[in-house]
């Protein structure tokens, strides 16, 4: 075995090949400040929906660009703004995923992207059209592949930290290899995803956000004649909703929205119910479950739903996917929840509940054959009958992404759902 052999069967990083040659681009850089990022927090606690640009670590500039030799360089189109990304800049995501980031990072991993460069061999050559999946497990890193990626779950890498690489799972977060919010961008070979030449940009942009919601589908379907509740209506909540139709099921589905319009492109989407923030009692009522009344804590429910899918992750939409399902019920967290308020547990022992959560995609199995979960997303977008009319709602070019970031955090008054920054000026 020789050396290079051996640091790979010991999982030890392989030795980084020559830089492409650096080049500079406009970029829009996440840099790593605890006091700007403890102000968001606490001004996002009283202001949730209102971006604070002064406060936030965030820079438009001219950003080095030097990705690995054997990776292709991409000159984004559309980048959609995520959860992820919102909670970043608000200052709420989990304390305890520090270790699982590094900056400075140019934000963006939602890419639909043109390839520039690309290596001998990569099967992609200057002007292919490709959707970015951004996960950065142990192939990108350089490693032999742990237990995870070695079956196909890849978005549970163990490796994360490690490698040529700097820490940081996904493009976006990761100070090595810089985000869609940009002029240029690199990858993987392996990470691309090729796009008909009939699925326009704006559908393709919505490849993300729908294997987010595909990935615990893929795990967690729920059989014909099931109750389903999808708790938040956002752009994964409205995909869910697709998706459960499209894949076929016959399930019962009811949503929770906050905004009219969400509950209207629920509808539009296949839900057979939209409620704008209901009550329990209204919630249980709709469900044909049983409110008990309590003394404390707005009363428990008996009966309800068989799964729900928590696209919201707040200390509320936890404590009412729990009393909300029905004994043996299934929980799935959706949203990239951190820290949530109290919440009362005894449902999970009392009535055997299963709680799960999904992290990003990878793979699965579907009518009996292994998929790959972003080229699913894209196949299934480029049908023709995946409702997408509506979805992503507003488009601004890069040096305007104060404004994009307002409309994204602020959906009540912008009627947003999905906002992207517009690169192909």
């Amino acid at each position: 075995m020789g050396a290079m052999d051996a640091k790979q069967a010991s999982g030890a990083a392989v030795p980084r090949e020559d830089m492409i040659p650096s080049r500079t681009r406009l970029a829009l850089e996440y840099y790593y400040s605890i006091p700007r990022y403890l102000l968001s927090r606490l001004l996002g606690r009283f202001f949730p929906r209102h971006f604070f640009a002064g406060v936030a670590p965030l820079r438009l500039r001219q950003a080095a660009l030097t990705p690995p030799a054997d990776w292709v360089v991409l000159k984004p189109r559309l980048c959609g703004i995520c959860g992820s990304d919102l909670n970043l800049l608000k200052g709420a995501e989990s304390y305890l995923l520090e270790p699982y980031a590094s900056f400075p990072a140019v934000l963006g991993h939602e890419v639909v992207a043109d390839v520039v460069e690309a290596p001998p061999g990569s099967g992609w050559a200057p002007g292919d059209r490709a959707a970015v999946e951004p996960v950065l497990a142990c192939r990108a890193r350089g490693l032999a592949l742990c237990r995870f990626c070695a079956r196909g779950d890849y978005n549970l890498c163990e490796h994360f930290t490690q490698g040529r690489l700097a820490a940081g799972p996904i493009l976006g977060f990761n100070r090595d290899a810089g985000g869609g919010m940009a002029e240029l961008m690199a990858a993987p070979p392996e990470n691309l995803v090729r796009l008909p030449q009939d699925l326009t940009d704006e559908d393709a942009v919505l490849t993300d956000s729908l294997a987010s919601a595909l990935q615990p589908l893929l795990r967690h379907l729920p059989p014909d004649g099931a109750t389903v509740v999808v708790y938040g209506a956002g752009i994964i909540g409205q995909h869910l909703v697709r998706l459960l139709r499209i894949l076929g099921s016959k399930a019962k589905v009811a949503v929770v929205a906050r905004h009219p319009l969400q509950a209207e492109l629920a509808r539009a989407g296949g839900a057979d119910l939209a409620l704008l923030s209901p009550s329990r009692a209204e919630l249980a009522q709709t469900l044909g479950a049983r409110l008990l009344p309590t003394t404390l804590k707005g009363g428990n429910v008996e009966g309800g739903a068989d799964y729900f899918y928590d696209c919201a992750g707040s200390g509320a939409s936890l404590q009412e996917g729990l009393l909300i399902l029905c004994a043996r019920g299934v929980y799935v967290m959706v949203a990239t929840a951190g820290e949530v308020s109290r919440v009362d547990l005894s449902s999970l022992w009392f009535r055997e509940l299963t709680l799960t959560g999904t992290a990003m995609y990878a793979g699965g199995t579907w009518q009996g054959r292994p998929v790959r979960t972003y080229e699913l997303a894209v196949e299934l977008l480029s049908r023709g009958d995946y409702p997408a009319a509506g979805l992503l709602t507003h488009r601004f070019p890069l040096r305007e992404y104060r404004r994009a970031f307002r409309t994204a955090m602020d959906k009540r008054r912008h009627r947003s759902v999905k906002v992207a920054l517009d690169l192909r000026g």
